[in-house]
């Protein structure tokens, strides 16, 4: 009887084949940019920042003037919008609507978990070889997982405090010295509310700062296990909460609300994951030029964002190249430029040539990090969802 490939069986044959060697293994990185000439790459990534989207326009001015590729930015508000399409398609045995995506973190664990990431791919990239593997272990670690391949070092993020040094003389360099602070300026502090991104970051950054022990945080934990490690988590923000912002009863939805109301004078500290972003608002006139910028004297939470190819892309090859651009000195500074976006390369500065190195500057502006803190790796993924939830069931009401 003659196999007939239905989309059953085409899903299953899929979930058991998504780690096969991409083609460029026998056929080499000629033959991949030579595939990849006119296709196109929906880039789907996150459009939250008018840096962010114009950057990723010029990669795509880029990317067909050289390499004869169409770049489409798929917007989206939340990267699990990307992860939850794939699924679906996955499941239902379609070809992808992405072929690129954004990712990092709790949403590299599912796509993982799932089986859902063509590759491996990025350690084969050409420009690979120039990533600062041994500087920045997070660039094959992401939230306490193995890339393995699977994802290509994109970006470095670390969490950054940052205020009007004119108004605030001595900026609190630990989640205590805000508790403080909080105390003396009653109603001028907040945080975003999980699930968004930065409010999970401060909570986090809460619990690596009183949890007993850390041993726990790089491991999968159980519900059982989480429950007792996060009680001094829990204890700390509820003597934190009645002296935020609308006394901890209310919370904004976004990193961009907190920053505006530090804009507007309603708020005394932002955050940000970007540790160049109070330099570029300082730039843009967005925050004035006393704005001063911090991480945590004993570290701040950090870790490297990522793009990957789902297993169900339509244009791989295209993507593999589009991923290996990013990489490039070219691209990777103008990235880093605090004019145009500011976000932290992932590159190696001695594994550059000179002329390479000399596209970065290393200048300090008004609002940049004068003092980097040590980076805290992210806890494991699986530590998240139980941060949101049971944060949501004490404090969403």
């Amino acid at each position: 009887m003659p196999f007939t490939l239905t989309r059953r069986s085409f899903a299953s044959l899929m979930a058991m084949t998504p780690f096969l060697s991409p083609a460029r293994a026998e056929d080499g990185w000629a033959a991949i940019a030579a595939e990849a000439k006119g296709q196109t790459v929906y880039f789907n990534a996150w459009a939250g920042s008018p840096q962010v989207n114009a950057y990723i326009a010029w990669a795509g001015e880029e990317l067909s003037k050289r390499y004869g590729i169409t770049l489409q930015h798929v917007k989206l508000a939340d990267t699990a919008e990307a992860v939850r399409r794939v699924r679906d398609e996955v499941k239902a045995g379609r070809q992808g609507s992405a072929d690129l995506v954004w990712i990092n973190g709790e949403n590299f664990h599912v796509m993982k978990e799932e089986r859902l990431l063509y590759g491996p791919f990025a350690e084969d990239l050409p420009n690979f070889a120039l990533v600062d593997v041994d500087g920045k272990p997070t660039t094959r670690i992401d939230f306490a997982e193995s890339t393995e391949g699977l994802e290509s070092p994109w970006g470095m993020a670390q969490l950054t405090f940052f205020a009007d040094g004119a108004k605030l003389g001595t900026p609190p360099m630990s989640m205590m010295e805000l508790l403080d602070l909080a105390k003396a300026e009653p109603g001028r502090i907040t945080y975003p509310s999980p699930p968004d991104f930065h409010g999970d970051t401060f909570i986090k950054q809460a619990l690596v700062e009183t949890i007993e022990d850390r041993s726990l945080l790089p491991v999968a934990v159980d519900k059982a296990t989480f429950t007792g490690a996060v009680t001094p988590l829990f204890d700390y923000l509820d003597q934190l909460h009645p002296h935020l912002w609308r006394a901890g009863k209310q919370f904004p939805q976004s990193q961009a609300q907190v920053t505006q109301m530090l804009a507007d004078g309603e708020l005394l500290m932002g955050l940000t994951f970007n540790p160049n972003e109070a330099a570029n608002l300082v730039m843009a006139g967005t925050l004035p030029a006393t704005t001063v910028a911090w991480q945590n004297r004993d570290g701040s939470i950090g870790n490297t964002h990522f793009v990957a190819i789902p297993i169900n892309a339509k244009a791989k090859a295209a993507a593999q190249v589009t991923a290996n651009f990013l990489l490039s000195p070219e691209a990777q500074a103008r990235k880093a430029d605090i004019k145009l976006w500011g976000d932290p390369t992932v590159l190696d500065m001695d594994k550059l040539a000179p002329a390479q190195r000399a596209l970065f500057s290393d200048a300090r502006l008004p609002g940049s990090v004068t003092t980097t803190a040590r980076t805290i790796p992210e806890p494991h993924g699986s530590w998240v969802p139980l941060i949101e939830a049971a944060w949501l069931a004490r404090y969403g009401a």
